[in-house]
């Protein structure tokens, strides 16, 4: 995969995969049912004023749960998992052709498939791919040789021990690449896991105990020393994870724009060596970085000097085999699964076919994006979204002149900044070509390694050139789309053009309710209340006046309250800071979106389809978007590190907020989900 910062990409779901693109001659792929909003999935038993969450896509819900081999499953999932089966059919096919030229799209992909589904030879190979990485680690004599191995992994691919790091825009001077450096190191995925104290988090401190044991005592270490070594990787996770800021602190791009010079980073965190640091980095020629949280680099270096050499051994080894464990012999993966079940919920594992695509996306995702887009992508699909985008942006250009909440002067900049915005739609305009990375079809570790540090070096090799604003976030066979604020581009990968987003035969309501509502939630992720920070240009400064930023904080402060009410799973709450960026564009998405579809025909008429009038069939879609049964291990999960909040919440969230909505349902005072008028919230 290409490195892109973390930090930058607003996307409208937490980790989804798969899609399609391009081509001159395509393939028909169509997973549209014959109803495109079908009753039978509707629960009516339930008033659509008092649940319409289950309203909508009851029956679905009792019909479709979480498939074993799934930790949530909706039609976010069913896309993915209808599209990884055309993928799938491409790989086969390019992994079985004899006469792809060496170097060769085709050669590579399908070389790349074939080694990852070579489990005879992946099996015999056992811990041999990770023999030279321990012999290595163990090597290591003093803390210099700590602090060069932890950047030397990053190097090469095997995780981000102690710290993250990555080179992407310069959020103030957004024409420039700028080397930058985060808070990292954990293996849990979130600081919680660490500081809380419940039952949950002690069982997945069991699980992840359990984890550790099982993977030393695959490379040969004893059971004692098993023991000592996880409380040794515990306590040194613990003390980052306590220096980490929250989620919601990570959400403020001012505050997570620290530019420091080499003097400044050797005086404040000096047991990390910078100049080694950044040497074994590539980055010897930076002149100052980007740092998101300068306390936590004091911390860790006060950490290098308070453990010893052995432990962060340990530590490296750990970081190492947690890296590997998913690519190597069944033992191994079989031990990263029950870990993963334990954090998820997940009965059975993912199909090999299926992991070894997701793993071939993700490493050289534009060779694969090129076959699937020359296959099935109808170009056609471009036209019709470029005209959806146009008319999201008129709308929304509208709606921000009759504001009442923000002055003349601010509403022309707001304008200014829609006007600037890029569109990306379905795939590159320019494919890269992974040029000299050599893909094996006997060697899958080897193949993963040489991906990742072949994408290292490309990304470390942008520091000092222009920023190509060409690249992208995500690729084409990806169901999902992002707003990226510092080039100020909206994009939406071919992948989730097609149903419940976007269908062709679709009328306006089922299409505006779909991808129209993800058009405009992407937008408004430039009006959030992170991405109204950034100017038309990309770079972080300040383009409000004082009044107008402290109404506009008002409205969003609203709005946290509204999904901090929600309840996922017993006692556990939505974090409506963690997720207000997602809310306010699920909130300005769909209203956008209902704005631009009553200019449509079908929007100013009353003319029902299966018994549903226009609106009702708006509003319909956007539910069966957002339908989805989670494992509650996953749900639990989720509210500590998704800044999306949960399927029932993105579904009513919006809608409460819309008078149509009321009207078209005959939502009255008295229903459970009724909101007075006066208190409903138009922030956009």
């Amino acid at each position: 995969m290409k490195y892109y910062s973390p930090l930058l990409y607003c996307s409208l779901a937490f980790a989804v995969f798969q899609g399609c693109s391009q081509a001159e001659k395509s393939t028909t792929l169509t997973n549209t049912p014959e109803k495109l909003i079908d009753p039978a999935n509707m629960d009516t038993t339930f008033k659509p004023g008092d649940d319409f969450f289950h309203y909508a896509s009851g029956v679905w819900l009792k019909n479709n749960p979480v498939p074993a081999k799934e930790t949530r499953w909706g039609s976010f999932n069913q896309l993915r998992d209808f599209n990884a089966k055309a993928v799938k059919s491409i790989l086969e096919e390019v992994s079985t052709k004899k006469d792809a030229k060496t170097g060769s799209v085709e050669q590579r992909v399908g070389d790349f498939f074939s080694s990852a589904m070579d489990s005879v030879g992946i099996d015999a190979a056992g811990k041999e791919p990770i023999k030279d990485d321990l012999t290595r680690i163990n090597s290591i004599k003093d803390i210099d040789g700590v602090v060069k191995e932890i950047a030397f992994q990053r190097t090469i691919g095997i995780g981000s021990p102690l710290y993250n790091f990555y080179v992407d825009q310069d959020e103030k001077n957004t024409a420039a690449n700028i080397a930058q450096f985060g808070q990292g190191g954990l293996t849990l995925p979130d600081r919680d896991y660490y500081l809380v104290n419940n039952t949950r988090n002690r069982d997945i401190k069991q699980a992840y105990e359990t984890y550790v044991q099982q993977l030393f005592t695959l490379v040969g270490t004893n059971d004692t020393e098993t023991v000592k070594k996880f409380e040794q990787i515990w306590n040194i996770e613990a003390a980052l994870a306590k220096a980490e800021w929250s989620r919601e602190d990570m959400r403020d791009p001012y505050r997570t724009y620290n530019k420091l010079t080499l003097a400044d980073l050797k005086k404040n965190a000096p047991q990390l060596n910078w100049e080694t640091t950044f040497s074994t980095l590539k980055i010897e020629d930076a002149d100052s970085v980007i740092v998101n949280n300068p306390s936590f680099f004091v911390e860790a270096s006060k950490l290098l000097a308070k453990k010893s050499v052995d432990e962060w051994k340990t530590y490296l080894q750990w970081n190492m085999l947690k890296t590997a464990a998913p690519h190597l012999s069944t033992p191994f993966v079989k031990a990263n699964f029950a870990f993963t079940q334990a954090l998820t919920g997940q009965k059975e594992m993912t199909p090999r076919w299926q992991r070894s695509f997701e793993v071939i996306d993700r490493s050289i995702g534009d060779l694969l994006g090129q076959l699937y887009v020359a296959k099935y992508f109808k170009p056609d699909a471009k036209k019709r979204m470029v005209e959806l985008v146009k008319n999201l942006s008129e709308t929304y250009e509208e709606r921000i002149k009759t504001l009442d909440w923000m002055s003349e002067t601010t509403k022309k900049k707001a304008i200014e900044k829609l006007q600037a915005f890029t569109p990306k739609i379905g795939y590159p305009d320019k494919w890269e070509t992974y040029d000299g990375l050599e893909i094996k079809k006997d060697d899958y570790y080897g193949n993963i390694r040489r991906a990742k540090t072949w994408n290292y070096n490309d990304m470390v090799d942008q520091l000092g050139k222009p920023v190509d604003r060409t690249r992208w976030g995500m690729t084409p066979p990806t169901v999902n789309a992002y707003y990226n604020p510092a080039n100020n581009e909206i994009a939406f990968p071919a992948g989730i053009l097609q149903f419940p987003f976007f269908d062709f035969s679709a009328d306006d309501a089922v299409n505006y309710g779909g991808i129209g509502a993800v058009i405009g939630h992407e937008m408004t992720h430039g009006f959030d209340d992170q991405g109204r920070q950034y100017a038309a240009d990309g770079n972080l400064k300040d383009w409000w006046t004082k009044e107008d930023a402290d109404n506009f904080k008002k409205l969003a402060n609203k709005v946290v309250e509204q999904y901090n009410g929600y309840t996922v799973l017993d006692t556990l709450h939505v974090k409506g800071k963690l997720t207000l960026g997602e809310n306010l564009a699920d909130l300005g998405g769909l209203a956008m979106a209902y704005a631009a579809f009553k200019k449509t025909p079908q929007g100013q008429s009353n003319e029902k389809i299966d018994g549903f009038t226009p609106d009702q069939r708006f509003f319909l879609s956007w539910a069966q978007v957002w339908r989805m049964n989670t494992t509650p291990e996953t749900a639990a999960q989720l509210i500590l590190v998704d800044p999306h909040a949960p399927a029932t919440a993105r579904t009513i969230g919006p809608l409460v907020n819309m008078d149509a909505w009321y009207k078209a349902f005959n939502v009255k005072e008295g229903d459970k989900l009724y909101k007075p008028e006066n208190e409903r919230i138009r922030v956009w």
